[in-house]
């Protein structure tokens, strides 16, 4: 009789679950944003967060399971998110995870945020082919990694200060776009000129990343404006600022380190003019671009329980407890 995961999402303002096969077959996914709460602050509210988190939480369970046709007793285990995020957030997650986990006598696994992120390419079908180079771009990280197989992998370079999802964000609030900011630029820098020279961070520094520079000469120019800002070419300026980045770094990489594909995951890899580049550069270099569907580019509950999954192979079962520090070696 086949088993599945529910995996449990909640690191930082969405409430997602989902209920995933060992194949990464996804047979339910329940979102439930909180986008509507905290465009009102122009970013993440944390107490608001947690709070929307425990009202959407078991609903959000229900549903999945509802919609996957199943009941708790067809479950091989729960998977949870256990850092890192906001530890309001986490907590909800976590101890709803518990709670179930005792009251139906599953096993209960914490999962790491990113390697959530990793594990998102795979689902639907299989995508990655190993060794690969790993681009992990998302509202709080930006790394990195080469991995040669599903659980061995190496830290290559990550970011010093701002992830480049948090510079789309305040980039898209300085520019009145709202929040989340990423799907705006990305819209509107489409639509603009690549006229303004902003800067190229650490372009030239190794594997290493900044973004800390870059958003702060969008300010800088913005300041200095004496009349409104033409957003779509501030937009497409900063875009392209930001690509030559990413994809400086990925060749770099790509050239030093074996590998059969590039996977982009996280909640930039959505970009569609990172898309469109990466997919350019995976054809120079002679590699496979590996992409998850839009829907599992940013943060969901089916990439956490197909690394659930992992874990259960291996016999691991890290403990579901907060865990803000985690690196993306801790497996």
């Amino acid at each position: 009789m086949a088993k599945y995961i529910l995996g449990i999402e909640s690191s930082c303002d969405d409430t997602a679950i989902a209920v995933v096969t060992e194949q990464g077959e996804v047979l339910s996914s329940v979102i439930a944003s909180q986008a509507e709460i905290h465009s009102q602050h122009g970013g993440v509210f944390p107490e608001l967060a947690g709070r929307a988190h425990v009202q959407s939480i078991l609903p959000a369970i229900e549903k999945a399971l509802r919609d996957a046709g199943i009941t708790h007793e067809d479950l091989e285990a729960i998977g949870v998110t256990r850092g890192p995020g906001l530890i309001g957030s986490l907590l909800v997650g976590l101890t709803s995870a518990s709670g179930l986990g005792l009251g139906w006598d599953l096993p209960v696994i914490g999962i790491n945020h990113l390697r959530g992120h990793l594990r998102s390419a795979d689902l639907e079908e299989q995508r990655v082919k190993y060794p690969a180079v790993i681009l992990l771009v998302s509202g709080g990280h930006t790394f990195l990694a080469h991995m040669t197989s599903v659980t061995e992998i190496e830290l290559l370079g990550s970011t010093r200060d701002d992830s480049v999802g948090e510079a789309f964000d305040k980039v898209g609030r300085m520019l009145g776009l709202g929040f989340p900011g990423g799907p705006e630029i990305d819209r509107a820098a489409r639509q603009g000129q690549a006229t303004i020279p902003f800067p190229r961070p650490m372009l030239h520094k190794g594997l290493e990343f900044s973004f800390s520079g870059l958003k702060s000469a969008v300010a800088r120019y913005l300041d200095a404006l004496e009349g409104p800002p033409i957003v779509e070419d501030v937009a497409a300026s900063f875009v392209e600022a930001a690509m030559e980045i990413l994809l400086t770094k990925c060749r770099k990489a790509l050239k030093k380190y074996p590998a059969k594909s590039l996977v982009v995951v996280g909640g930039v890899a959505a970009n569609s003019q990172l898309r469109e580049q990466a997919s350019a550069l995976c054809a120079q270099m002679g590699v496979e671009l590996c992409l998850p569907p839009l829907r599992w580019s940013t943060d969901n509950g089916a990439m956490i329980a197909l690394a659930t999954w992992d874990y259960l192979r291996l016999g691991k079962h890290p403990a579901p407890v907060p865990q803000l520090q985690l690196s993306i070696s801790d497996f």
